[in-house]
């Protein structure tokens, strides 16, 4: 329960907040509440239907969150029907029947789904709940094996690497060279490519672990990891879509759209800097309080 309280401590009070000011500003910029908006207080506007328009850089968190719910409740309730069965055993079939499900689930979709564009295909596959949860329990499996295995992960981090690019320039040499899109090659798009990404960037996490750099550039990467979370909310549909309403970009010069852009980011970085000072920090602060340690440890 600890666990979960200190995730959501993490993620919950930003993303809420996010949200109603995206709701503020969709109301100002087009004198209407948006749809379906009690969905997306509990992440469920891309559960199993297709991601909406409207704030839509929240469809990786909702896989996130439930991938949060689902994890502990699985192990949670196997640990009940089998007390006397080894926990990491029972956390690595767990994950893999995630991982099972989320792709039969992929595979139905593909059965009985069809495809006419790369953004449907993202909408309604790529960014939905249940046939994403897999890519959060690989990531689970493959930490469980660095760890039981970091000897070999250590010594062969530069091999594992070299295979993460090989792979990663093999496969979308090949997607690029036969014209692979989603729409003529539904099979691989739909069940096999999005597993196989999360693997490629999987390969270079044990030689990313170990890069060693400066103090300036340690503290530069910190603070952008620090602010990264704010940004992730604000960037697109808070700054990039109020500045598109006032300035536009399709029949302005070159100049405008290069001060458009510094404007852009200067904005992201400024307003993520106040978000995490102002409001994400003290919240993440209350999680250590001796209360919810006492009551949820």
């Amino acid at each position: 329960m600890y666990f979960w309280i200190r995730r959501w401590f993490r993620t919950l009070p930003n993303y809420f907040l996010v949200l109603i000011l995206n709701v503020i500003l969709f109301y100002l910029f087009s004198g209407e509440i948006i749809e379906g908006l009690k969905l997306y207080f509990l992440f469920l506007q891309n559960f199993w239907t297709p991601q909406p328009d409207f704030y839509t850089e929240s469809w990786s968190l909702s896989i996130e969150e439930y991938a949060y719910i689902i994890g502990p409740l699985l192990m949670f309730l196997s640990i009940l029907i089998a007390k006397k069965a080894s926990k990491t055993k029972l956390f690595l079939i767990s994950s893999l029947l995630v991982i099972i499900i989320s792709v039969l689930l992929r595979y139905q979709f593909h059965l009985s789904h069809s495809i006419d564009s790369v953004e449907t295909w993202s909408k309604s596959l790529r960014k939905i709940v249940i046939y994403r949860m897999d890519s959060i329990y690989y990531g689970f499996i493959f930490v469980y094996i660095m760890n039981i295995k970091e000897a070999v992960f250590r010594q062969f981090n530069k091999v594992f690497f070299w295979t993460g690019i090989l792979l990663f320039l093999g496969v979308h040499l090949l997607i690029f060279s036969t014209n692979m899109t989603p729409v003529n090659s539904r099979l691989f798009f739909n069940v096999i490519y999005l597993p196989l990404l999360s693997l490629n960037l999987l390969l270079f996490f044990p030689y990313a672990i170990t890069i060693t750099t400066n103090k300036q550039v340690e503290k530069l990467v910190t603070e952008l990891s620090v602010l990264s979370y704010a940004m992730y909310l604000l960037n697109y549909s808070v700054v990039l879509l109020s500045i598109k309403y006032f300035m536009g970009f399709c029949s302005d010069s070159i100049l405008i759209r290069i001060m458009a852009l510094l404007i852009y980011c200067l904005l992201t970085v400024y307003l993520s800097k106040g978000l995490y000072r102002y409001f994400e920090k003290p919240m993440t602060n209350l999680r250590d309080k001796s209360f919810f340690k006492a009551k949820f440890s």
